[in-house]
């Protein structure tokens, strides 16, 4: 692969990443408004993973078609957990950010990527590829948690 190739394909996934990212905060926003609407966190959580389901099947269908197996032998179980992640996500940010407050709950959020991207790659959990922690990279996740406190509205303890 070119270089001008690598940085292309760096470009547009740092910019897809992005995009998600951005993406976090308006979903929680909407989610938390659906929850609050409702008088119900878990109501909202099922109809955002309803509309996500629907979508997801359509977009496999239409990209890639039906899958042979949907549980192939080779791929390890706790590959699977991460829906668990997903609806302990949306459930925890869907009753705790009307509470709490966006940036509040997204800035802790932030924290605790931070915290389990460090260990994963520093371990190589999972099988991604590893990342020693070096100085530089300590270095960064200090400010960058730094950074993150520095955005909060409130300080944590005056929860309503």
């Amino acid at each position: 692969m070119s270089l001008r190739v690598k940085m292309n394909s760096s470009f547009v996934y740092a910019l897809l990443m992005l995009i998600a990212g951005i993406g976090i905060p308006v979903m929680a926003t909407l989610n938390g408004g659906l929850g609050a609407r409702l008088q119900s966190p878990a109501l909202a959580a099922t109809i955002l993973f309803f509309v996500a389901l629907v979508l997801a099947i359509s977009y496999l269908v239409t990209t890639e078609g039906l899958p042979d197996k949907l549980f192939p032998a080779n791929v390890p179980v706790y590959f699977y957990f991460g829906g668990f992640f997903v609806l302990f996500y949306i459930l925890t940010i869907t009753w705790v950010a009307p509470r709490f407050g966006i940036s509040n709950a997204i800035a802790f959020v932030l924290l605790g990527q931070l915290i389990a991207m460090s260990l994963i790659d520093h371990f190589g959990l999972m099988g991604v590829q590893k990342f020693t922690m070096s100085l530089k990279r300590l270095t960064g996740l200090g400010v960058m948690t730094i950074g993150v406190f520095l955005v909060l509205n409130k300080v944590p303890g005056g929860v309503r």
